[in-house]
């Protein structure tokens, strides 16, 4: 048992250093445990938050990268010194498993950690220097010199289906922070009492560390007209996102619609198809079918990295990767589901392939409650390509098998998907040429490509992509995983001819 007291909410919203209650109230929907009430979010305090940012930048902005690393791993420190009560009350909301949620602390302050010597490097900074030729012919060139700054206040949506990694002080805010950018953050309603409490942690770091009190701000619930507020509000310039198409791409809109569009970094989700080659399934079809029945109901579905479909050629191969997939399917527990609106969605993604002439159900079971069961269909590839509704994601544990005739219909179908945070194929070495044939449009469908493996599990490293092609993200060069994702957040200022004085220090 830890020694540390149970956590209790107390529902108020963090902005600029003070703990704020709301007029009115909504009650959190845990999966278990007692229900707690939490202010609703308005637009009057969004205003607050990003002006307190704005005026923030103009210190936080101009620290050190000594200064900003020492914050984050503070912000780290802090994080795990509540690491018990995080636990409690993570999986009281969401329903996910112990080892789950500490698995994810991990990661979260690992990206911090990460930042942090990131920054210290100063890689992210891609400085440049022209010198001065001044006897050059016919004009002189003048003294350049490049380097990437912070852009100021970013809005960041919490997610639903990660409580620590992908939102209060997860990689989107992390990377934000480390650029020299304050940060607002709206938190996900599904989980309002570990956004508390991680934010407790981020106010902590900000004391002790001296930053700034609009550096973090943390609004909780409210309706789209907070999201929408914050989007708009002229001082916000970038948003993270991660979630839903349809809602992101509502906010997205907006972020263009502004009288100064701003980039809106969305993560708006994926089918991850797996392209399952002759000679591998020829020699290990039901061992591949039984790892993807394993990575398919991982976390209940709910990952968006989620391989939802798997592409293999007709014949008895084929047929016995089914077979061993759907048997391993079978001994799989129902497992509890976020929230009992994601429940609901995967109930009603389910129904769209209940009846469908040309969907074969190969397993079909009943879901109940905020519990989410496996399914599995078959289609081929003329079909899939004909009905779109096919081709979107279901948020949970649902597989879809799109049977092909060969080579060139495999290359027809991969043509014929959108775009993807992730490809998948598995091959053997006589699988090689097919392989080649496949890859000139795969890595122009999806932002990261891998080989005999599933996509569940995103390594946190420099050289990740989680990201790509619409409507997998709004903007194919950006990650929202790895130190890359630090581009985000700044913009390259060129300064032609200044004294030192007046440098950047890290151009000096």
């Amino acid at each position: 048992m830890s020694d540390q007291p149970v956590f209790t909410p107390h529902g108020k919203h963090l902005i600029a250093g003070a703990w704020v209650a709301g007029d009115t109230t909504f009650a959190s929907e845990p999966a278990h445990g007692p229900v707690h009430q939490f202010s609703v979010g308005t637009p009057a305090l969004v205003d607050e938050a990003c002006r307190a940012a704005e005026e923030a930048f103009w210190t936080y902005g101009y620290t050190t990268r000594e200064a900003r690393a020492k914050f984050l791993h503070a912000i780290a420190d802090e994080i795990e010194a509540r690491a018990a009560q995080i636990t409690e009350i993570g999986t009281q909301e969401t329903g996910l498993p112990e080892g789950r949620l500490n698995g994810e602390r991990g990661r979260t302050t690992g990206q911090l950690r990460l930042f942090a010597e990131h920054i210290l490097k100063g890689d992210h900074l891609d400085r440049r220097h022209d010198s001065a030729l001044p006897d050059r012919q016919p004009l002189p060139r003048p003294d350049i010199k490049l380097v990437q700054r912070p852009i100021g206040p970013i809005a960041v949506f919490g997610a639903s289906n990660f409580p620590l990694a992908f939102s209060t002080a997860g990689g989107d805010t992390a990377a934000a922070l480390a650029a020299g950018c304050p940060v607002v953050v709206k938190g996900h309603s599904a989980h309002p009492g570990t956004g508390e409490i991680v934010a407790e942690a981020v106010h902590a770091a900000i004391e002790s560390c001296g930053m700034p009190k609009g550096v973090f701000s943390l609004i909780q619930g409210g309706k789209r007209d907070v999201g929408q507020a914050l989007v708009q509000h002229p001082l916000i310039k970038a948003v993270g996102f991660t979630g839903s198409l349809g809602g992101g791409r509502a906010l997205f809109d907006l972020c263009a619609q502004r009288p100064e569009p701003i980039p809106f970094f969305g993560e708006l989700g994926s089918v991850n198809p797996m392209f399952l080659l002759p000679e591998a399934v020829k020699a290990r079809g039901s061992d591949i079918g039984k790892g993807w029945a394993g990575s398919l109901t991982m976390g209940a579905g709910q990952f968006c990295t989620n391989p939802g479909i798997a592409v293999v050629q007709t014949g008895p191969e084929g047929d016995a990767f089914v077979a061993a997939a759907a048997e391993a399917l079978k001994g799989a527990a129902p497992q509890v589901m976020l929230t009992d609106g994601i429940a609901k969605a995967y109930k009603d993604g389910k129904a769209r392939f209940d009846g469908r002439n040309a969907v074969e159900p190969v397993l079909t079971t009943d879901s109940e409650g905020r519990n989410a069961a496996p399914n599995l269909y078959q289609t081929d590839a003329s079909n899939y390509l004909q009905d779109h509704a096919l081709g979107e994601e279901v948020f949970g544990p649902l597989g879809l098998v799109v049977r092909v005739s060969g080579a060139d219909e495999m290359e027809t179908l991969a043509r014929g998907f959108e775009g993807q945070l992730t490809a998948t194929i598995h091959m053997d070495e006589g699988d090689t040429a097919l392989a080649q044939r496949l890859m000139p449009v795969l890595e122009r469908k999806a932002g990261r490509v891998l080989v005999n493996g599933f996509p569940t599990g995103v390594e946190v490293s420099d050289a990740m992509v989680h990201g790509g092609p619409y409507p997998a993200s709004t903007n194919f060069g950006a990650t929202s995983v790895g130190t890359m994702s630090i581009r985000r957040f700044l913009r390259p200022v060129s300064y032609q001819n200044l004294p030192d004085a007046l440098l950047p220090d890290d151009l000096k």
